[in-house]
């Protein structure tokens, strides 16, 4: 920090040049969040008209414009406060007075409403008109508390011409439905029981998950931190609204709801069918190509903001994603992950690979681990190879880089699919503040593996940063770098991704920058994830398999 300021101060008196700009950039360059040494910088200095002048001269040697420094001196004049909200300059700040039910810094997020509301039988929904919030009521209870509940089947609940049959307890009853309607409610009729295609048009009426629990509205109080709700951008054009009906904003296999399941939000499944008869899912071509024709290049593109901390993976998202899986009695187990590189080939972390007795077996292509799925691509490995100098000492894994062959089936290993592609090498570093993905089915805030496919946004640090004493105390050597959220907790990878991807986006093109190595806890304040260094190993990995292609010829 001290250098930095040094170097601020030599600008301000006018003694700058080009080694003491090269300092300057330097440290912008290593820092985590250099919008905030700008802040700092323009904020604090106090000048005449004839030095702001001169100042703004030496600046453009920075590539800085003048109307870069008036938009700083106006820190509203780009609008930033959404959805209704009023800016107020504070320095070079900002404060945004934002409108109910919104806040954040930026007005950007919808607020609680709930809070200190009591729905009892049923749940709390926010709106967007006062006062904010509404009960919705499980029947037989009535708003607007969902307190009190009016007799069984007065009114009668069964829609669609359906009997209302009393039960012995007051709040239960059953609906007795005529044909051709079903549910709870004799509610979804042969309209809404079936979904075209991919699924993602479905505008059907079904609010009920295929294990029978019913379906939170999009708009419940429970929704607010999860990435689909109605205040989602573009919850419209999903169908999705102030209603609990299923829906598939992210092109999974089908229909699906939230669902509150031990006191917990989670997702399932709805109990809708294709309206075919059979399902004609789509196989992988019997004669496939010899090679992949591109890298790093998924068909889906959007990003979705669940790993730890993370969000469910979108269907294609990460379609370089492997699972080292190893036998067990029971069956095949995810212990690892890996990444495609090559038709043949899967890069993943050492220590994945340090037991010679297990027998192992890759899976591509999968987004649930417990489903068989029509575009997963499942191979045994073939050869297992170890970086010459991968060692542990005290907890450090260093070098920790390995590569598995896939034993080829009919001739042919991975085939290049929609869901199955292969990520590209790295060839440059990367600054820090770089936002990436990480990506697995590892461990989660509740402790417990992941059978879903998630994913989250990191940054890169700086390993000036990474070494820190409150980080990882000069531990990381050049073969790791770290990343994560500093200043919160929560975001990470953990244990079952292990060997699994960090991958970033240049030049339009993902790239495997990382691979999950090895870290202090997980989602932990200031313990933020080390990765192995992929950069330092592209020669290496190239040798490898040059070598490999030699010996088979």
């Amino acid at each position: 920090m001290q250098s930095i300021i040094s170097s601020r101060q030599s600008i301000i008196h006018g003694a700058i040049g080009p080694a003491l700009g090269e300092s300057f950039l330097k440290c912008l360059y290593e820092a985590d969040d250099y919008e905030d040494y700008y802040d700092y910088y323009y904020s604090s200095l106090e000048l005449d008209s004839k030095r702001q002048q001169q100042l703004l001269e030496e600046l453009s040697w920075f590539g800085t414009s003048s109307g870069d420094i008036s938009a700083r001196r106006d820190p509203c004049s780009s609008s930033p406060c959404k959805n209704g909200g009023s800016c107020e300059a504070k320095g070079s700040g900002f404060s945004c007075h934002c409108p109910e039910p919104y806040g954040g810094t930026t007005c950007e997020k919808v607020e609680d409403m709930c809070l200190g509301k009591n729905c009892h039988f049923g749940d709390c929904l926010v709106v967007l008109t006062p006062p904010y919030f509404k009960c919705s009521c499980k029947p037989p209870y009535k708003r607007p508390s969902c307190q009190r509940a009016s007799k069984q089947c007065s009114p009668n609940p069964c829609k669609n011409g359906g009997t209302c049959l009393r039960n012995r307890h007051r709040s239960k009853f059953t609906c007795k439905c005529p044909e051709p309607f079903r549910g709870r409610f004799c509610e979804i009729g042969p309209d809404d029981d079936c979904y075209e295609g991919d699924s993602s048009t479905y505008r059907g009426r079904v609010s009920q998950a295929a294990n029978g629990r019913t379906c939170l509205h999009w708009n419940s109080h429970h929704l607010l931190d999860h990435p689909f709700n109605t205040f989602m951008e573009d919850a419209d054009s999903h169908g999705i609204g102030e209603h609990n009906f299923c829906r598939n904003p992210d092109e999974d296999e089908k229909p699906w709801c939230y669902i509150r399941k031990n006191n917990e939000v989670d997702w399932e499944f709805c109990d809708v069918s294709p309206c075919s008869a059979e399902e004609t899912p789509t196989e992988p071509p019997t004669d496939p190509p010899e090679i992949f024709q591109t890298c790093g290049q998924p068909e889906v593109r959007s990003t979705l903001k669940r790993i730890y901390g993370g969000s469910k993976a979108k269907p294609g998202k990460h379609p370089w994603m492997a699972s080292l899986q190893r036998q067990t009695p029971a069956g095949n187990e995810h212990f690892c992950g890996g990444v495609l590189i090559k038709s043949c080939w899967v890069l993943t972390a050492a220590h994945c690979l340090e037991d010679p007795k297990t027998k192992l077996q890759v899976a591509l292509g999968k987004l649930n681990l417990k489903k068989s799925e029509h575009h997963e691509q499942i191979f045994d490995a073939e050869e297992v190879i170890l970086h010459d100098e991968y060692r542990e000492k005290d907890g450090i894994l260093y070098n920790d880089i390995g590569l598995l062959r896939l034993k080829p089936l009919d001739g042919y290993c991975a085939v290049e699919t929609k869901y199955v592609k292969i990520a590209c090498l790295p060839e440059f570093l990367l600054p820090a503040g770089t936002s990436c993905f990480i990506s697995g089915w590892g461990e989660t805030e509740t402790d417990e593996q992941s059978h879903q496919l998630l994913d989250a946004n990191v940054k890169l640090i700086s390993q000036r940063k990474c070494n820190e004493p409150e980080l990882h105390h000069d531990r990381l050597d050049e073969s790791m770098f770290c990343a994560g959220k500093l200043r919160k907790a929560g975001i990470d990878s953990c244990q079952g991704d292990s060997g699994g991807p960090l991958t970033c986006v240049a030049n339009s093109s993902y790239y495997v920058y990382g691979l999950v190595s090895w870290g202090d806890g997980c989602g932990l304040k200031n313990k933020p994830g080390v990765y192995t260094q992929v950069t330092k190993f592209t020669s290496w990995i190239t040798s490898v398999l040059q070598s490999a292609s030699r010996s088979r010829h």
